[in-house]
């Protein structure tokens, strides 16, 4: 029988009091619910529709979305797009797929589309808990984008995952260089695009601006501060656009690495 200790249920209760599912399947509804109400859920709703779960979400400002991956009238890889591109509260609450479509495709479709976790059809208490967890209390770093939006994918599934670390890079992932490096891919990214997603450029790259600020703090690097500072005041003051993106974001990728510089310049 599956039991959880009350200080873990003390742990996710904050993300799973409000949760929405999203699903045509009745029967599936009803035992997700169940199983989340054990699990600390006090306002559970549902839905089955792309359009109204996107109103529902905005609604409601779920802390957890558990979305089936396709229905009559439901994609669920489309509706996590619109949810991480949205401006709604609960963009970045944490999204489980749960789905008897658990190919290879499936799963990578999931992942690139910003889900946190995966789950397949039909589950264990203890899967479903096993998710739950890792999105309540290993919350993953978040990555804002161009192209994509949500949680680092180098962790997906990590609820599946017991070894050592994934790639051999993920040993300094967590280092000022590593985040700086991959602010300073974003940024370029974003500036190469901007003329395609003016929106989410604009916010990809204050959110850049933002962990380049965090980064300089940390490694006392004032000339970097300064940089990213410039970058965000710029965003801040408003009527952004790419002519005048250049400047401060040249500041900033002037100070990478010449290596990362080169990278940068060739994504």
């Amino acid at each position: 029988m599956f039991a959880v200790n009350t200080k873990t249920l003390s742990r996710i209760e904050p993300v799973v009091r409000r949760a929405i599912i999203i699903d045509p399947n009745p029967a599936a509804v009803r035992l997700l619910a169940d199983v989340m109400k054990g699990l600390g859920a006090r306002e559970i709703y549902s839905e089955t529709d792309d359009e109204r779960a996107l109103e529902l979400a905005r609604d409601v400002e779920p802390g957890i979305i558990f979305v089936e991956r396709s229905g009559p009238t439901l994609n669920g890889e489309t509706l996590t797009r619109r949810i991480r591109r949205s401006n709604m509260v609960c963009r970045t609450s944490p999204i489980i797929m749960v789905t008897t479509e658990a190919t290879a495709g499936a799963i990578k479709g999931a992942r690139d589309a910003g889900v946190h976790e995966f789950l397949r059809k039909p589950f264990t208490t203890g899967d479903l808990f096993k998710r739950v967890e890792n999105v309540a209390v290993k919350p993953r770093p978040w990555i804002e984008a161009v192209n994509y939006v949500g949680p680092d994918r180098r962790r997906f599934n990590s609820g599946e995952y017991a070894g050592t670390r994934k790639r051999r890079s993920d040993t300094a992932a967590d280092s000022n260089e590593s985040v700086r490096n991959q602010a300073v891919r974003i940024l370029t990214s974003a500036m190469a695009q901007f003329d395609q997603d003016p929106t989410q450029a604009t916010r990809a790259i204050r959110q850049q601006a933002s962990t380049l600020k965090t980064v300089a703090a940390s490694m006392a690097d004032s000339t970097l501060a300064i940089a990213a500072g410039g970058l965000e005041a710029y965003i801040n003051a408003g009527q952004v656009t790419r002519a005048g993106l250049a400047q401060p974001i040249g500041a900033i990728l002037a100070l990478a690495e010449p290596q990362m510089a080169t990278i940068a310049q060739a994504s």
